[in-house]
């Protein structure tokens, strides 16, 4: 579920998409509850979504849960679809009914171009309650005053830890706070004899996994946005965790840790890191649990909370998910709304999808399901998921393009090229940077 972000070029071609091509709803959208449900017109609706294997088969379960709810429906299920693709479909005029995505990051691009349509229409006629999802839900599915897209399914971020390691090491309980991780970190670190690493006990560099700043954020209580302008210099927390980074990584020496990184296995295969016990603790979402018994079935393992600066963030994480949304053009739009309103609340399916694709249900009351079959180490994300103080990244018309700028940002700071005494200007500049992007999407939109 959580894949790294779509290329820029899918930003830039979602803000042109306004005024291109595909129009609006072919058949005329019900703005009405009765008629969507009330219609059983044999109707034949095509589904995108980036599933594939494995996945794309769990979804195909699902879809035959809603196809008995709503049997004059049809889904036609295409997966391993990109956004880009989306984004020619809808150029071309010749988009599907329903579309899903990964990058819940391009939604702000999406539906400031008009390029996904706003569901608040549907919402109102419905008396939908939104309330039903957790806050974070809520903020990552829409654009301003938009909401132009529902959840399917969630991920939340957690620290990994490998037992036996850290027994080895004499820690008895994951760390809780920032500096035990560094403190622990060091201690579960092993050299070669020539001094090189052989066992990274955490490993701090941005842009290695999971390692990103919109990840290690909430870890700080760090925020992105002042009003409609970029605010990181203007949140401590930022300046905290680079500073924080940085020591950690001159302990290990950059050039050892690059080294060793190098000799690290791709993130999404066998050879990951933490399931060969080359890292002993490492930030992930709730989905490694099910790699690591696929791939690594005999590693000794735990799960806890994100360790964090201040007590009171204990508990709380990073919140994303999958969403799925209405592309512009759409043939099916009121049967479209019914696939998109029982994929996002329907309690046993979302509990039968969790179950089968390793994520976390998207609603509070499919939390609580009886049906939901879990790993006990898969709780620490619940909770997190449901904790009030974890937190989402920004909905923007640039995408994650505020993400991209801060990270080239962090990776010149953590190689040693910006100065110690110029981190606070620097993180200022890439303020600017951002907002000039804002700015400039602003005036593309027709």
């Amino acid at each position: 579920m959580s894949r790294v972000a779509a290329a820029l070029f899918v930003v830039l071609g979602a803000l042109a998409l306004a005024g291109c091509g595909g129009g609006g709803s072919k058949d005329s959208s019900s703005t009405t509850k009765d008629t969507a449900a009330a219609d059983k017109t044999p109707v034949t609706l095509t589904f995108w979504s980036p599933f594939t294997a494995r996945e794309l088969h769990v979804m195909d379960d699902g879809i035959a849960r809603f196809h008995k709810r709503y049997p004059w429906i049809t889904v036609k299920s295409v997966g391993a679809i990109t956004a880009d693709k989306v984004t020619a479909a809808i150029h071309a005029g010749n988009p599907p009914d329903v579309v899903s995505m990964f990058e819940t990051d391009e939604l702000g691009a999406f539906c400031n171009s008009g390029a996904w349509q706003d569901l608040n229409k549907y919402i109102d006629a419905d008396n939908f309650d939104m309330n039903q999802f957790p806050k974070t839900i809520r903020d990552y599915t829409a654009y301003k005053d938009k909401r132009c897209a529902l959840p399917f399914l969630a991920d939340s971020y957690g620290l990994y830890y490998n037992k036996a390691l850290l027994a080895k090491a004499g820690i008895t309980q994951p760390p809780k706070t920032v500096d035990e991780l560094a403190a622990d970190a060091k201690k579960l670190t092993t050299r070669n004899p020539d001094g090189s690493l052989k066992v990274v006990g955490f490993n701090p560099l941005m842009g290695w996994y999971e390692n990103a700043p919109v990840h290690w954020g909430p870890m700080w209580g760090a925020t992105w946005m002042n009003g409609d302008k970029s605010g990181l210099a203007d949140s401590p927390g930022w300046e905290e965790m680079a500073r924080w980074q940085k020591q950690l990584i001159d302990w290990y020496g950059y050039d050892k840790l690059v080294r060793w990184q190098a000799g690290t296995g791709d993130e999404f295969s066998a050879s990951n890191a933490f399931e060969t016990g080359k890292v002993a603790m490492n930030l992930d979402g709730e989905y490694r649990i099910g790699f690591i018994k696929a791939e690594a079935p005999k590693l000794d393992f735990g799960t806890a909370p994100p360790p964090t600066s201040k007590p009171d963030l204990y508990g709380s994480s990073f919140v994303i998910g999958t969403i799925m949304g209405l592309p512009k053009g759409a043939k099916h739009a009121d049967a479209a709304w019914l696939f998109l309103k029982f994929f996002s609340t329907d309690a046993k399916t979302l509990a039968q999808m969790s179950n089968g694709l390793q994520n976390i249900p998207s609603t509070l009351a499919s939390l609580k399901s009886s049906d939901l079959k879990y790993d006990p180490r898969f709780k620490t994300f619940l909770n997190v998921f449901a904790n009030p103080k974890s937190s989402t990244q920004p909905v923007l018309s640039i995408g994650s393009q505020n993400q991209t700028l801060f990270a080239s940002f962090l990776t010149k700071w953590q190689a040693g090229h910006v100065k110690d005494q110029d981190l606070h200007a620097g993180i200022e500049n890439v303020d600017k940077q951002i907002d000039n992007a804002l700015e400039q999407a602003g005036s593309n939109v027709p």
